[in-house]
């Protein structure tokens, strides 16, 4: 159960008791709202309907989202906890750089000029340093000449983190790790000045037809084979497979042979 202050548990006991909800029901929706800084909140609780979300001055979704009196109990629950987090101390001071503090990142990072989370990860930008954390591990990332415009969370059964930069959208596991679990170990990519090039999809089919049908000619071949061949090479000509250039430069290189 989730540590509170006097104050906090103060708290729990009265709107447990005004929206007649159980104390884990109110401290589940208390934890959400604060995980979502106070604006937004996700949660799934039963006595709620469910799963949900709830946004400050904005919607309110729940599982009967027919239930407008369930979305005016979320709303107004959600409200009170919000002004609550904002003037009270619920939940007990944990020192900075540690699990479960607001200022959750190594001190050493300094302050951070971008910050938020979703669901169970939070991220914050520094200059040269991105800091994720997801389940209470805090892992440090170098983000090398990225300049990071945000970060956002895969939907779907992958919450991997992806930021955008000057190189498009990047996935966050390609930045080496500075500190955290996975320290040591090199990114499958580091480069992202010069974005490697991908060949046409025509161009490397052709290369590899070409490539087979040259290891495929012998050096002696009878003329009727070679015609057949020239045949089959215009069948991949006619296909797209392989260019008129190439169909010509093949065709000269056989006929040379009979």
């Amino acid at each position: 159960m989730q540590k509170l202050t006097p104050e906090g548990m103060n708290l729990v006991n009265d709107l447990s008791h005004r929206y007649r909800l159980s104390n884990d029901a109110v401290i589940h929706m208390l934890i959400a709202v604060n995980n979502g800084g106070g604006g937004m909140a996700q949660f799934n609780c039963p006595e709620l309907g469910g799963s949900g979300q709830w946004m400050r001055g904005g919607m309110t979704m729940v599982g009967d989202m027919f239930n407008h009196g369930l979305k005016m109990t979320v709303d107004n629950l959600c409200s009170e906890l919000s002004r609550a987090l904002a003037t009270l101390q619920i939940f007990p001071v944990i020192p900075a750089g540690t699990p479960g503090s607001n200022q959750w990142w190594p001190a050493e990072c300094g302050t951070p000029f971008s910050s938020g989370g979703q669901n169970n990860i939070r991220y914050a930008v520094f200059p040269g340093k991105l800091a994720v954390e997801q389940n209470g591990q805090v892992t440090v990332y170098d983000t090398l000449n990225h300049n990071i415009g945000g970060v956002s969370q895969q939907q779907g059964g992958n919450t991997s983190l992806t930021f955008t930069s000057q190189f498009g959208t990047v996935s966050v596991n390609q930045l080496p790790i500075i500190s955290g679990p996975g320290a040591g170990t090199p990114p499958p990519q580091t480069n992202f000045v010069e974005p490697a090039v991908s060949e046409p999809v025509g161009n490397t089919a052709s290369r590899t037809e070409n490539n087979q049908i040259s290891s495929n000619i012998p050096s002696q071949k009878s003329t009727n084979e070679i015609i057949s061949l020239i045949g089959e090479l215009a069948k991949l000509r006619d296909a797209g497979a392989i260019t008129e250039q190439d169909f010509n430069s093949k065709k000269a290189e056989l006929l040379a042979r009979i």
